[in-house]
């Protein structure tokens, strides 16, 4: 078996290719006025599109463990997850990147959002509905229209589609 070429990713970097699909949680956080939070992306997949907060899945870490931990590491909020919104097959053979990723609707319970990973996070806003960015992962896509689904809420992705 010392023919197989896959590359393995063992040291963690965002630049490593891998040959695995892998597990990620993203997050959907919704304020009080309707806006929601995304973070611009420094690196693969889908460097310099809005994303929700999330990241990768530990070995033997619950899912909604995982969401918890990634948006308080991320952007400093502690949270609760409601309830599961949408799973995105995010397939992007372009990148070499293959992600199973469970969005979750998640409510801030403390904190106030702040950029606490500038090496990977070029930056974060909260958005109107209105106000989307156009450039959007394809996890922020998928739970936006889930959630807007769910709530009756009108969504600009819908127009753009």
């Amino acid at each position: 078996m010392g023919d197989d070429k896959r590359v393995v990713n063992t040291a963690g970097s965002p630049h490593d290719r891998i040959s695995q699909p892998r597990g990620g949680v993203g997050v959907l956080l919704v304020d009080q006025q309707g806006r929601v939070l995304l973070t611009l992306r420094e690196f693969p997949p889908e460097a310099g599109c809005w994303s929700i907060v999330g990241g990768k899945l530990n070995f033997l870490e619950a899912l909604e463990d995982c969401a918890v931990r990634e948006v308080f590491e991320e952007v400093g909020l502690k949270v609760a997850i409601d309830s599961l919104l949408c799973v995105t097959d995010h397939l992007l053979p372009a990148e070499g990147q293959h992600w199973v990723s469970p969005a979750y609707l998640g409510r801030v319970l403390d904190g106030e959002a702040r950029n606490c990973e500038p090496e990977k996070t070029r930056d974060l806003q909260w958005f109107r509905y209105d106000e989307l960015p156009q450039k959007l992962t394809m996890t922020a896509r998928n739970a936006i229209e889930a959630y807007r689904r769910r709530s009756g809420f009108h969504s600009a992705l819908t127009e753009a589609s």
